[in-house]
């Protein structure tokens, strides 16, 4: 698989978000053909993955000094506030829409949109925490920079 394909099938950054499309299926879907709400949480963490994915892959460096202080580290979900605002249909093609918002010691605050072209379906502020050793630790220097580098519209 080429770096464009990966790029394409993860979303993009840009303007300081993390932009990602995807299509909803079937199995997405309840009996009446409109995405089960539990659904819209597997979406907004694949933007969430993503978001991360990307920082990470364009600053593997980065990552690698965090591994090092950090061994083992996750980011882990503390909490989450979502408003459910309109359906998402069978074949609609859906954006989630993920922004840091706040960096913190352990955790940061990210903003996710679910959108449907112009229209926004679902809004959410989720807490994450970082995490090794199955204990809550700093964000190390090096995963913090690049964030809130991001964040900036550095």
């Amino acid at each position: 698989m080429n770096d464009t394909t990966t790029s394409a099938l993860d979303g993009a950054i840009v303007d300081g978000c993390h932009v990602m499309q995807l299509r909803v299926y079937y199995e997405d879907t309840d009996f009446s053909g409109i995405v089960y709400h539990a659904n819209f949480l597997r979406f907004m963490e694949r933007g969430r993955t993503n978001y991360l994915r990307l920082l990470g892959a364009e600053q593997s460096a980065l990552f690698a000094e965090a591994s090092n202080e950090a061994p083992g580290f996750a980011f882990v979900v503390r909490s989450m506030q979502i408003e459910f605002l309109r359906p998402a249909r069978m074949d609609d093609v859906l954006t989630v829409i993920t922004m840091p918002h706040d960096i913190r010691g352990a955790s940061m605050t990210l903003s996710q949109e679910v959108r449907l072209r112009d229209e926004l379906l679902i809004e959410a502020r989720v807490k994450v925490a970082f995490v090794s050793g199955g204990r809550a630790r700093p964000i190390p220097k090096a995963l913090r920079s690049l964030m809130k580098a991001d964040q900036d519209g550095a």
